[in-house]
């Protein structure tokens, strides 16, 4: 029996029928359970933990974790680098688990663009910015003078078009990564993962690099998940997913809401990530200041759910329905 087997054995009773999502046309990134497993020196360590993730088509979204928290793992699954010792991955469509090598080639070509924190990666240094933004094209079969026209049209759009007969190094670092930008939408893919592609920039640049992934997500349509361990970037993004210990842990939404005199405000909401076994994260400041550890009590209210430390004592709740009390106070599952 597979660890995909056992996982789905053990998470399927728990997991009410309203919470078993499947990937609509609409969903661009979906894991459900996904779980990777490393061997180091004979000891198993376990990246992702089931984990769920749902990112839909259009979203400009940012994954922010710290060293180890596995997000470097999931986006290497999601880029097809890697394959997971179980769970469910698709993107765009394409099962990442079964796909053949010839899938996988074109699953590069026209599927997902890349971006990435070391310039080396993203651009040819012997060609101008115009002939790397174009190199993809050619690699599409595009002629010469539509892939000349597109690259003009797209490094205008960035900010950059001033740089289309630029060497590489003739370029800032700002300028460079938003030239690759271009490069990673130059054949339109539904998906672009970027991983770390502010990490070596200053403040201004990394705004300047981030507005240029918003007027790509804008003006393309493309689903846009930015790998990141620094959390400032989520003020460029509408939404911010934190993973830790391989899962998903909390998520911020953000909107833009106007007023009846016409005010406009930025209104942020921050939630904890209910995975589709019933599991969340509490966060960590909150664990510490009730002094939680090993188990705690719920209660279940009219309109919300307790979390208690073990010694606090039964809840009392109206709906009088807890786990952690006697046998005699509880009426949920024992």
């Amino acid at each position: 029996m597979s660890i995909d087997d056992i996982l789905a054995e053990e998470l399927e009773w728990q997991q009410p029928a309203a919470n078993r999502r499947e990937a609509g046309p609409d969903v661009m990134i979906y894991c459900d359970r996904l779980v990777r497993i490393f061997k180091i020196s004979g000891i198993e360590v376990q990246a992702l933990q089931g984990l769920d993730l749902v990112v839909r088509k259009g979203e400009l979204t940012a994954l922010v974790g710290a060293s180890g928290s596995g997000k470097s793992t999931l986006l290497n699954i999601l880029a097809g680098l890697d394959q997971p010792t179980g769970g469910k991955a698709t993107v765009a469509g394409h099962d990442l688990l079964t796909m053949t090598s010839a899938e996988r080639l074109d699953y590069w070509r026209s599927t997902v663009g890349f971006l990435w924190q070391q310039t080396s990666r993203n651009l040819l240094p012997h060609l101008t910015a115009g002939e790397n933004v174009a190199l993809p094209m050619q690699l599409a079969g595009v002629g010469r003078r539509e892939r000349k026209r597109l690259a003009i049209a797209t490094l205008e759009m960035l900010g950059v078009g001033d740089c289309r007969d630029k060497m590489v190094p003739e370029m800032s670092g700002g300028q460079q990564q938003r030239v690759a930008v271009g490069v990673a939408i130059a054949n339109n893919p539904p998906v672009v993962l970027a991983d770390e592609p502010t990490g070596e920039l200053d403040n201004q640049t990394a705004a300047e690099v981030f507005g240029a992934l918003r007027a790509a997500n804008a003006e393309t349509g493309a689903t846009i998940l930015v790998v990141t361990h620094d959390a400032a970037v989520s003020e460029h993004v509408s939404r911010t997913i934190a993973i830790r210990d391989g899962r998903i842990s909390t998520e911020v939404l953000r909107r833009t809401e106007i007023d009846e005199s016409g005010t406009e405000s930025h209104v942020a909401e921050q939630f904890a990530a209910l995975d589709r076994a019933g599991r969340l994260q509490l966060p960590a400041e909150y664990i510490e200041a009730l002094g939680m550890s090993d188990r705690v009590r719920l209660g279940l209210e009219a309109e919300y759910v307790t979390v208690r430390p073990a010694d606090a004592g039964p809840p009392g709740g109206r709906s009088g329905r807890g786990y952690g009390g006697s046998d005699d106070e509880q009426d949920g599952p024992r």
